[in-house]
């Protein structure tokens, strides 16, 4: 939080009581239904489990979602950091990890250079994180027959940068009008080729075949946030297999399932997907987020052309082929974090590379709330997690218990929440309320850190994070 930036939306925190957060909801017109009463213990509706089609056991309605602490060692295996933020992930209660955090399939295509790789010099390091999750997840709460846990598999296209934190070495599908403007590419900018995709297609089930022998219940073939996988959705303007059609921008996705099936049969695949995106936005007056241009916008799969509306016309279609495919697992997101993050992550306090949100960020989380509604009343046969809900804070319960009810989501997806407060899926089964002072209040340190070539944490709540050389730093990068 920069200590020159006054938000001017109301904080959630003030919010204390059901007529307050209400009335402001009314205000705002948000809309943005909760249950003013939490129920707990067997009969909460967190609580409810869910058996897959395989006879795989999900034992409650929570999930962790994917999170990085770039924190790995340059070679791609784990350190005592990210360790500790697995471990907390088995604790905090949920009994869906999905994917713990994104882990690369080759080295160029990392996100950050202390990104996570899976491969044949690092497969015992994933072993030994699969244990330590079930061992921990079986101390606190004596059975993981019911744990299903995941690992999140990816390239970073775009958004690689496999050797210094601050340094992007692109990897691209075709010109993109504006991110190659924003980050400094020009149209000439080399794209990878059908041969070059292919070859990452390969890596993709080699890495699955080496996750299923770690142990890992399934994988996450990613398709959010402006990464590879995503960015084949709209390759409208690529020519070859791999792009214009709709068949072809979804081919990526087949060939990898068609060999994962055949490399390592019985394990489960899931999605994470950005089931809708907008045009990029960009500083303007007062640092406000705006568009960084106006309508038409053609490149946002499951936008309308205005760039600032979600169209799940071609997101319907992307779902047809997933079922299709006999994948059940889906978690739904939207947007990019590089460069719309306000519908992808709301907050209050933006990164040091955003901006300013331009709605309440309550908005925000309502139209993920909604969008994912939309897809599982037309896709009853998906198990579908849901996005967004870590701006509600004390609010969280009461929302999601209110979308499992209604059956808008058949789970509700736990972020950077945890990263603060790693054990609050409990605490919300257990009854016991909440511990208001480990909340996230949504300051972004965890992604202003790395941004600026720093390891991810919670830095302003978790002591560990909060004692760090780290955590000065980054004050001193806000003006704090």
């Amino acid at each position: 939080m920069s200590g020159k930036y006054k938000p001017q939306f109301p904080r959630v925190a003030q919010l204390k009581t059901v007529e307050l957060f209400r009335s402001h909801l009314e205000k705002e017109v948000i809309d943005l239904a909760f249950d003013a009463e939490v129920i707990s213990g067997p009969d909460s509706f967190f609580a409810k489990s869910h058996t897959l089609r395989s006879g795989r056991t999900i034992g409650n309605a929570m999930c962790i979602l994917p999170m990085e602490g770039w924190d790995g060692t340059t070679d791609g295996r784990p350190t005592e950091l990210t360790k500790r933020r697995w471990q907390n992930f088995a604790l905090s209660g949920a009994k869906l990890l999905w994917g713990c955090e994104a882990v690369a399939v080759r080295p160029e295509g990392r996100a950050n250079p202390n990104q996570l790789m899976l491969n044949e010099h690092t497969i015992q390091d994933f072993v030994a994180l699969f244990q330590l999750l079930q061992t921990t997840h079986r101390e606190h709460f004596g059975d993981t027959s019911d744990l299903l846990i995941g690992l999140q598999l990816t390239h970073s296209g775009r958004f690689c940068k496999p050797n210094d934190k601050k340094r992007m070495e692109p990897k691209i599908l075709y010109p993109h009008p504006i991110l190659n403007k924003k980050f400094g590419l020009g149209d000439d900018y080399p794209i990878l080729s059908d041969q070059d995709i292919d070859g990452i297609i390969e890596d993709y089930i080699k890495a699955a075949v080496l996750a299923q022998k770690a142990g890992f219940h399934f994988v996450d073939i990613k398709h959010c946030h402006g990464y590879l996988g995503h960015e084949f959705l709209s390759a409208y303007d690529r020519e070859g297999k791999y792009g214009g059609s709709f068949e072809n921008r979804t081919r990526f996705l087949r060939e990898i399932v068609a060999g994962i099936k055949a490399a390592a049969p019985g394990l489960e695949i899931g999605v994470r997907m950005s089931i809708f995106d907008w045009v990029p936005f960009q500083k303007g007056p007062e640092e406000t987020g705006v568009p960084a241009q106006g309508d038409p916008y053609r490149y946002a799969f499951g936008g309308a052309e205005s760039g600032i509306l979600a169209d799940l016309s071609e997101s319907f279609l992307f779902l047809q082929e997933l079922e299709k495919l006999n994948i059940e697992l889906l978690c739904t997101t939207a947007g990019s974090p590089y460069y719309n993050p306000h519908i992808q992550r709301p907050a209050l306090f933006p990164p040091s590379d955003g901006y300013q949100p331009p709605e309440d960020p309550l908005h925000g989380v309502a139209r993920q709330i909604q969008a994912t509604a939309q897809i599982k009343k037309a896709f009853p046969g998906l198990y579908v997690i849901g996005s967004a809900y870590s701006y509600l804070q004390e609010w969280l319960p009461n929302v999601g218990q209110e979308v499992l009810r209604t059956g808008k989501a058949d789970s509700i997806g736990f972020g950077r929440m945890v990263l603060s407060y790693p054990d609050m899926p409990a605490d919300i089964l257990s009854g016991q309320g909440l511990k208001r002072a480990k909340i996230c209040r949504t300051f972004s340190d965890c992604t202003t850190a790395p941004r600026n070539g720093m390891i991810s944490g919670c830095f302003p709540l978790d002591p560990l994070y909060k004692k760090m050389a780290e955590y000065d730093q980054l004050k001193a990068l806000k003006g704090e």
